[in-house]
């Protein structure tokens, strides 16, 4: 074995010593006389940047079948892709950051490589001084090492790309494609880890919560000379550390080292980013971290209760209310009768549940398929709002008495029960509706769900439908509760109209949302689809009266509103509304990190105005004078982050800090490396207290 290792070696070197030779400027990559065995190529996210901004530019490699690449460090026996830039005036482009690499054992040698098509993203920076409409031409001359389990191939080739100056227009596939790519890099840390070397071992301490599920875990250190990238590596949590060991590379170039940087890998194909620094660390006699040990156990089950108890108070909130409400007056008809009570509590929970669970599996798919998406998704497009702002309209007229139909979410006839379907529908809707809503318990809970396995985070959404419809379900099980429902009678005719209140105000919060969301366009487009919405429904209902058929009109509602979908979703999205008593300015990391370095304290709120809890909590303790002077008095920086149409960005951030739902809310005390994660609840005085501490 050390023969096959030292003659791989040996043959590597040289081939590397080719490689290193001048080379001719090729149009394309090339091989030793052939096509190449990893394809690269240059590609923008957006074609045209905005002067005074950024854009990213990939290399996109593409190994052929049987060959890989390999990460900046390649370990024992590899190189990574490296490129001299020939850029115009006014344009620079910072180093490109690596996926996530794989490890690969060859003849004993340890390497750090991709065997799948794989992106190198950086950002190209255009100055504002660049006019509009010069042409950006961009040229890098790079050179890569593509290899099989037998041979090694340098490879090098001209990449280039012609960049336009305007407006900064990303189309959306540029943007979907991209996406993807950044979804493989490693997550950033803001916290540094430290490394202290002991005799020929080095003790790496990471700041990683013990709650992380971690599967074949894998530290890749970028540093050169810093680890031995084949030696055993043992892992060891110990208060919320990671703390790794292994053998150091090259004594004395380790010795001399101050800092560095390093990827976890926790997971196939997810990492986190770590920058290092020589100190202190740790050497706790605890035992090594399972990947799969007590911790998920323990995770999921305060997830569970968390998502339930999170569940349970949403009844509280505003947003759900009016679905309540119907349920509240199928209950009422349902009066003293036990079995049928029981059958529509049974029902509303069977809807809640299966629709949360239908949601948590299509965030997940969307996640798996590449998407930056969070919870509550489906209301960051205007066509989903502009479909539940038709149904909203529909059970408002229903409740008012303009039509009536055999089945409408839980059956809102007035004298009539429509049974275990109507409850089923209208545990479907309360479910969904509840989604934009966030309250206490819930964000850590639906947060988990990003390090849980699947099964486990379908349960965790479950467990919210089960919460979420629990107050209904406990009718089902307690006779008592069952006898003190109220007796059916002439009394529900008003009720009935008197819930058709509540139902017109989330109209009017619909008709708001997608003017918010689509600007002029969506507010014209909410306001046909409620007439087009209400006139059939009016029309049916005379229908009724008349002892005729009304289905006609019925029918016609999805097809005078399907034109609108279409409208709503290419109408140009509106910037979103500045905060004027604190001065808040849009989210971007690069903005909050020269702010932080700064030394002045940090309020970081990310919102989206379909997020009832966001809006009242922005009108009750944040756009406040008493906050605002606060703030000014301690020299507080406020970022915003909207969320309102999404945005990957704030997806990533939110999944950084442990979530995947608005609003969250981070406090940045003056020269403090972590933010302090404030309740969803706030209050001004919580916030008026920080300043004051600074």
């Amino acid at each position: 074995m050390s023969v096959l290792r030292t003659c791989f070696a040996l043959i590597l070197n040289a081939l590397l010593l080719m490689w290193a030779l001048p080379v001719g400027t090729a149009a394309h990559a090339q091989g030793f006389g052939g096509p190449p065995n990893i394809t690269a190529t240059l590609v923008a996210e957006s074609r045209a940047p905005a002067p005074g901004s950024d854009t990213a530019i990939a290399i996109s490699m593409a190994p052929a079948k049987g060959w890989h690449g390999y990460w900046i460090n390649g370990g024992d026996a590899g190189v990574g892709l490296t490129v001299e830039w020939t850029l115009p005036p006014g344009v620079t482009i910072t180093p490109p950051r690596y996926p996530v690499p794989d490890t690969l054992l060859i003849a004993g040698l340890m390497n750090h490589v991709y065997e799948a098509p794989y992106a190198l993203i950086a950002d190209v920076r255009v100055a504002p001084t660049v006019a509009r409409g010069t042409l950006l031409p961009i040229i890098g001359k790079a050179r890569w090492l593509a290899c099989t389990d037998a041979i090694c191939v340098p490879e090098a080739g001209v990449l280039t790309l012609t960049l336009v100056a305007d407006d900064g227009m990303i189309d959306a596939a540029a943007r979907a494609r991209f996406d993807q790519w950044r979804m493989a890099l490693p997550r950033p840390v803001e916290s540094k880890g430290h490394f202290q070397i002991v005799g020929g071992r080095i003790r790496i301490a990471l700041p990683v919560p013990e709650t992380l599920r971690m599967t074949d875990p894998h530290l890749f250190v970028e540093t050169p000379h810093l680890v031995s990238a084949g030696a055993n590596q043992s892992f060891v949590s110990f208060r919320n550390l990671l703390i790794v060991e292994t053998a150091i590379g090259d004594p004395a170039s380790a010795a001399a080292l101050s800092s560095g940087r390093a990827i976890l890998r926790y997971a196939d194909g997810r990492g986190l980013e770590f920058m290092l620094e020589r100190g202190l660390v740790a050497n706790p006699p605890v035992k090594t971290r399972a990947p799969d040990g007590p911790s998920d156990i323990s995770l999921f089950l305060w997830a569970l209760g968390g998502a339930l108890i999170g569940g349970i108070l949403l009844n509280l909130m505003p947003c759900v209310f009016p679905i309540l409400s119907l349920k509240a007056l199928s209950l009422a008809r349902a009066g003293g009768d036990a079995h049928a009570a029981r059958r529509d509590a049974l029902a509303y929970t069977a809807g809640s549940v299966m629709t949360a669970l239908a949601l948590g599996l299509a965030l997940m798919a969307l996640r798996a398929a590449g998407e930056q998406v969070g919870w509550a998704f489906q209301l960051q497009h205007p066509v989903s709002v502009l479909i539940l702002l038709a149904l909203a309209v529909a059970i408002t007229a229903n409740l008012a008495g303009l039509f009536e139909l055999p089945v409408l979410l839980g059956g809102v006839r007035a004298g009539q029960n429509d049974g275990a379907r109507g409850g089923f529908l209208t545990g479907a809707l309360a479910a969904f509706v509840a989604t934009p809503c966030s309250g206490p318990f819930m964000g850590a809970a639906l947060g988990a769900t990003l390090v849980l396995p699947p099964p486990a985070a379908l349960a965790i959404f479950g467990g919210l439908g089960l919460g979420l419809a629990l107050p209904f379900a406990l009718i089902a099980c307690v006779p008592a509760l069952q006898r003190r429902m109220p007796r059916p009678g002439a009394w529900m005719a008003t009720f009935r109209r008197w819930m058709a209140l509540p139902m017109a105000l989330t109209v009017l919060a619909l008709v708001w949302l997608l003017w918010r969301q689509a600007g002029a366009t969506g507010l014209v487009t909410a306001i046909l689809a409620a007439l087009l919405t209400l006139l059939p429904l009016w029309l049916a209902g005379r229908a009724q009266r008349a002892s005729k058929a009304g289905g006609i009109m019925l029918a016609m509602v999805p097809l005078l509103i399907a034109p609108l979908a279409f409208v709503a979703a290419s109408a140009p999205r509106p910037a979103p509304s500045p905060y004027h008593l604190t001065d808040a300015q849009p989210w971007n990391p690069e903005a909050l990190a020269a702010t932080r370095r700064a030394g002045r304290p940090v309020f970081v709120f990310f919102t989206a105005d379909w997020c009832v809890t966001c809006k009242v909590n922005e009108a009750a303790a944040i756009e406040r004078d008493a906050t605002a002077a606060a703030f000014r008095r301690a020299d507080v920086a406020v970022f915003y982050g909207d969320w309102t149409n999404g945005d990957p960005a704030i997806t990533r951030a939110l999944a950084a800090h442990g979530r995947n739902s608005v609003p969250l809310y981070l406090w940045y005390r003056a020269g403090a490396e972590q933010p302090e994660v404030l309740p969803q609840i706030l209050t001004p005085a919580m916030l008026a207290d920080r300043a004051a501490a600074r």
